[in-house]
């Protein structure tokens, strides 16, 4: 027999919010304790701004990911709703509507019709939800687990640089947590293009470019405005 197929389209809501958050925990975290420390704060002061910019950046990351996904979700009941009472009230228009769809889809009108019928009497409102409004099992919002998710990968992130920064010597601090961020990055975006099975080298190109650039402006800024704490 062939060999069976492993699809990772199921991943995409927490692997979107798990990436978006490691990538950001990293990025500001790292960005936040090298502008300190360019601007020639003690030891102590960069690891308390590390420290606050985790609690605060996975609240914050948990806090708007619920937000986002909760409207998301809410339209999708919504439109569940509204289809429901579409199939309660006219259900003959609703079955040419999806007997249309899988003509277009390309099947004959015939064989469209047995389609629709067969999955109307099985679960007509999962038809509809699948076929015209594009909602399935795979891809339906959940609130709870991409806030989660998002405050999790955003303190495991920005615990990387913060624990760096704390064994780093204050000399070479800012090369030490550039340079683990930076290698953290490549393998964060490698790791997330081989989890969808995307090509790793751009992915990983890509976080670690655009990553390096925010940490250096950061850095430079701290250094042109900081004042001895």
């Amino acid at each position: 027999m062939p060999p069976r197929e492993h699809h990772r389209i199921f991943r995409s809501n927490w692997l979107r919010a798990a990436v978006l958050g490691a990538n950001d925990g990293i990025v500001s975290t790292a960005s936040l304790i090298t502008g300190v420390a360019a601007a020639q704060a003690t030891h102590g002061a960069i690891l308390t701004s590390g420290l606050a910019g985790l609690v605060a950046g996975a609240l914050s990351m948990a806090a708007g990911e619920y937000v986002s996904v909760r409207s998301q979700a809410d339209t999708e009941a919504a439109d569940l709703r509204l289809e429901q009472r579409s199939l309660k009230r006219n259900s003959t228009e609703e079955l040419a509507e999806l007997i249309d769809i899988y003509v277009g889809r390309g099947l004959t009108r015939d064989l469209a019709t047995q389609v629709a019928r067969q999955l109307t009497s099985h679960d007509a409102l999962d038809a509809h939800a699948r076929d015209e409004l594009g909602i399935s099992v795979h891809n339906r919002a959940r609130p709870v687990q991409a806030a989660v998710a998002s405050a999790a990968s955003f303190a495991g992130g920005a615990a990387l640089p913060l624990l760096v920064a704390t064994l780093a010597p204050v000399p070479q601090l800012i090369g030490w947590v550039i340079g683990a961020s930076v290698v953290c990055l490549a393998g964060l975006g490698a790791l997330a293009a081989g989890a969808g099975g995307a090509p790793r080298a751009p992915a990983a190109l890509r976080v670690t470019v655009l990553g390096g650039l925010a940490m250096a402006a950061t850095t430079m800024v701290g250094a042109l405005f900081g004042v001895a704490v």
